[in-house]
Parts: C-alpha cells; structure tokens; sequence
C-alpha cells in the first residue's frame, strides 16, 4: 500500500504539471527524500503530508489517504495477503479504511492519478478474497465488492467507458452475492451516468429506473434514481413518466436526509439538488433547474466543490441559464 500511495502521489503531482524536482523545491525538500516517498520506498513525515495536501490542493484528501498507512494496518493486511485463511476483522477494517481514503482523494485530485494505483489494489484484495475463509470472509467480500465499483466509477469518470462497463458489471455481481443492496443500486447508478455522458436517454433512463427499483437501496440512493431516471424519460419525449418519477423523489425527501450509506456519502440533500436540476432542465424547465443545479453546487463541502465530476453540473447550469 505504501508503493500504491506513492504512484498516486506521482501521478496526482504529474496531473498538477509537477516535477518531483519542482514539487520538492516548493516544499523545501530534499528531492531525494521525496523521490523515495514517490516510489513508495520511504514513509512520508506527517509535516511533508501536510505540505503535499496544501500543494496540491487536496483539502486534506492526501492527509487521510496517509493515515490508512499506519503500520498496524500495513501488518494486518500483510499478513492477511500472506496467509488469508486466516483472515481477521482488523484486516478487513484496514483494507476499508484504505478505500474510503481513496474515495476522498478522488474528489481532490480527480479520477486519473488513481485508476493505475486502485487497479493494482484491486487485483490484490480479489486475489485475497479467492483464498480467504472463514468468519470474516463476507465482510471481505463487501469491500471487494465497493473496490470493483470505485474502480469502475474512476474509469466512468475518466471517459474510459468500456472498462467502467465491464468493473460496474461485476460490481453489480458482487454486490448481489454480499446481499448489498447499496452497493448493486450504486452500480447501476454509475451505468446511468455512463449512459448520460455518452448522451443516451434511453440507457439513462433505464439504468437509473433500475437502481432506483433495487431491493435494499437506501431512501437517498433511491430519490436522486428517481431524479435522474427522470431526466432521460423527458429527454426520450415521456414527460408523464418524467413528471411521475419527479414526484416519487419528491415523496423520499424526508427519508432521503438520513444518513447516507458509506459507500454513497455524497448524497446529501444539497448534492440531490444537482440531481433534481438536471431532471428539470430535461423538461425544459429552465428557472427551476438553475435554482437547483446553483444551490447544490454552492453547497458541496469544500473537498468537493471543484471535483471533476462537478463540470457536469457546471454546465449544466451554463445551459441552464442561457435558456431561461
């Protein structure tokens, strides 16, 4: 994992047009220490952390990305890759945290600095998971499944279509044999997102109704669906499918400002503004939809409110605008 963090921190500095050289001299850095760190032979200090998250901008993205590193979690994972039938809860948690880290680093540095380093973990808890036995083994497989979607998702996100098909895929497989309903429905939400950038309504339509009809899916998961399968209804020429749908999420509003699912945090009820938005600006409903799509854009938290995935909503709201 330590190796891993280091390719992440290469390409998220490349990404950023920096140099290992450059970005030590801005640090005040010894580049030979820093080039250690990058090719994950060195554990980076907490001050150079702190300094590397200022620098690239990460709000404290790379900061928690760090903290998964600790050396009681490297042990257990190590041990668990070395002999997995013996497998233990603190390992899992471990490997969970690892991934959660990544899910925030993604918001900070975008999608592309972390597909070669989360493909490399995803062959080795899948590896793992083929050989682990006992107790433990479902929650593992849990995990497995959200690092197939997360690695999917990244593709998605970098307009690698057809490898984010085939991930979300066997996500969707994975997710179904833990019994998750949260993780299939986050799945097939990523499918119809695909199906968005690709400007496909009727796959847009039909991904996002069937994560919104999934059995388990989370009430939050569930109204931006219905929002979003809407959004390609009215596209397709089906207003009163689209306005039946718009109801329907408007009918979850109450139960959808619980608590997200960890594996789906960013659906708060600002962020489902940004989902309302876009159904509304496929009807044609240009006012409505630029209050929403500028309401939820001004209210993501920090870390997210220049995320790549956000220039969807930023120009949607540009169209928005220009058409009411």
């Amino acid at each position: 994992m330590v190796a891993q963090f280091g390719e992440q921190l290469r390409r998220a500095l490349k990404a950023r047009g920096l140099s290992i050289r450059e970005a030590a001299r801005r640090l005040s850095y010894d580049p030979a220490y820093l080039n250690r760190v990058v090719n994950g032979r060195q554990i980076p200090s907490s001050h150079l952390v702190d300094r590397l998250d200022h620098l690239l901008g990460a709000e404290g993205a790379i900061v928690t990305v760090a903290a998964s590193l600790t050396p009681d979690d490297r042990g257990r994972i190590s041990r668990a890759i070395a002999r997995p039938t013996r497998l233990d809860r603190q390992a899992v948690d471990a490997l969970a945290g690892v991934l959660a880290a990544q899910r925030r680093l993604d918001d900070a540095v975008g999608a592309a600095p972390l597909i070669h380093p989360t493909e490399a973990q995803l062959l080795t808890v899948k590896h793992l998971l083929r050989d682990a036995r006992g107790p433990h083994r479902d929650a593992l497989l849990g995990v497995v499944a959200e690092y197939v979607q997360f690695t999917g998702w990244l593709h998605a996100s970098a307009g690698n279509h057809v490898e984010a098909s085939i991930h979300l895929h066997d996500a969707v497989d994975l997710a179904d044999e833990a019994e998750d309903g949260t993780l299939a429905a986050q799945a097939l939400n990523f499918r119809g997102y695909i199906a968005r950038r690709q400007r496909r309504p009727t796959a847009v339509a039909r991904w996002f109704e069937f994560a919104y009809r999934t059995p388990g899916a989370h009430a939050a998961q569930r109204m931006g669906d219905a929002a979003q399968a809407a959004q390609g209804y009215a596209q397709t020429g089906d207003r009163e499918t689209a306005k039946r749908l718009l109801g329907e999420a408007a009918g979850l509003t109450d139960a959808a400002r619980e608590q997200p699912p960890g594996t789906a945090y960013w659906l708060t009820p600002d962020f489902q503004r940004l989902s309302l938005g876009l159904a509304h600006l496929g009807m044609a409903e240009y006012g409505v939809a630029a209050d929403h799509l500028r309401a939820g854009l001004n209210g993501l938290p920090t870390e997210q409110r220049h995320a790549d995935w956000t220039s969807e909503y930023r120009t949607a709201l540009r169209d928005a605008e220009r058409a009411r």
